[in-house]
């Protein structure tokens, strides 16, 4: 029996693909236009034993505005027949921040529109089911004054059955068993001839852990608790600013339910865990901070030799990732400073490393992040979690 087939378009480091394998698909074409996070896609296909001319072949490094990238495209995937195509194009513009931080709002923001990339190569090749994957501010994004979603599912509705209800799409990784709190719209279409719908996806999508959201609510249902940031993250060699290696030997001393998911039992090495070098004041910061559970506005009163910035406007700048919950919504900001992934063991005096933030987007242990550490953060960041990502893979494989 061939494999089911899938294409992966701003693919990123590839999370949405890592679920994707881990269900069996065939990747035939993985399109990215970071150079880093192409080596990392080669890495994983070389992982799952594709040849080296596949590989070499298959992902294209390029940008899908361009003519050329889009003939490479073509010429890979002359008369092949794709089940599946995912992708979330960068969506800058349609995060709040984004919005924020933009005196126009982000309305002459190219990437706006490189949903339309997307979308022209969903019609070119027709496959059988899309996935489509933005951060939650699309639902109100309005670039150019107008609703922005309503004019995707239009698009989108020619050829497929899509759901446009905001609670069906709008996806929390931490339902998944990731062990982080990240919501996300996910649009799933069906092509209009097959005999299912996009809702019976949906309805096959299985929660499998509450949040903490419900737990206040008592609202628990049969689900297992969420997986926290201990349950993720505290197996690992504790290391000081400047330490670590970006490969070493290692083996935990006992297996969770979570580590059982995104590593083998006989692997031996540890990747990308090398921690960021910090300054005697930040290190003062994140120990008090941590040591303390406190934001920025607490340590202004006690320490206020060390908050360079105003606390009320920047009052989440700094966060301590709390060990008995989920951790907070992995960012591609972690390139540039670390400062909302603060260690919540206080003697450790650091942010997280890329392993550490991996392992809250629930990337397995043998996954190699290429690259400069700066770009191995945003390729973390940027990615869908893997098993989400497999959740959806499982329900969609039922109906091809």
């Amino acid at each position: 029996m061939s494999k089911h087939t899938f294409i992966d378009l701003f693919a990123g480091c590839g999370g949405f693909s890592e679920g994707f394998y881990k269900e069996n698909f065939e990747s035939i074409v993985h399109v990215d236009f970071d150079e880093a996070a192409c080596l990392t896609l080669k890495e994983r296909m070389r992982f799952y034993k594709y040849s080296n001319e596949i590989v070499e072949q298959s992902v294209i490094c390029g940008d899908l505005t361009k003519e050329e990238t889009n003939i490479k495209i073509d010429n890979i995937l002359e008369d092949k027949k794709i089940d599946v195509l995912v992708g979330g194009p960068p969506c800058q513009s349609f995060s709040s921040v984004g919005r924020a931080q933009d005196p126009n709002s982000m309305k002459d923001d190219p990437r706006n529109y490189l949903f339309q990339n997307y979308l022209n190569i969903l019609e070119k090749y027709m496959p059988k089911v899309f996935v489509f994957e933005n951060v939650s501010g699309l639902l109100s994004a309005k670039p150019n004054g107008k609703l922005l979603f309503p004019e995707i599912i239009a698009e989108m509705s020619k050829f497929y059955d899509v759901c446009d209800d905001k609670d069906t799409i709008l996806l929390n990784s931490v339902h998944y068993g990731v062990p982080q709190i990240r919501k996300r719209v996910i649009i799933i279409g069906v092509r209009k001839d097959l005999n299912f719908k996009a809702k019976d996806i949906y309805n096959n999508i299985i929660k499998t852990h509450y949040s903490p959201e419900m737990e206040s609510k008592n609202d628990i249902g049969n689900l297992s608790k969420y997986i926290t940031v201990k349950d993720a993250i505290s197996d690992l060699p504790k290391l000081y600013p400047g330490e670590g290696k970006n490969e070493l030997d290692f083996k935990p001393n006992k297996f969770n339910s979570y580590l059982k998911k995104i590593r083998e039992m006989n692997f031996d090495k540890l990747y990308n865990h090398e921690a960021r070098n910090h300054n005697e004041a930040d290190r003062k910061r994140y120990n008090l901070l941590s040591k303390n559970e406190w934001q920025l506005k607490h340590l202004a009163e006690v320490r206020p030799d060390l908050v360079h910035h105003d606390p009320k406007h920047f009052g989440n700048r700094y966060t301590v990732q709390k060990k008995h919950l989920p951790g907070t919504t992995v960012v591609a900001h972690l390139y540039k400073d670390g400062n909302l992934f603060i260690h919540p063991d206080y003697n450790q005096e650091r942010t997280f490393t890329v392993r550490e933030a991996a392992r809250i987007q629930s990337f397995p242990d043998d996954f190699v992040f290429k690259g400069s550490r700066t770009n191995q953060f945003k390729q973390v960041g940027n990615a869908v979690p893997p098993l989400m990502a497999q959740q959806i893979a499982k329900a969609i494989k039922k109906f091809l």
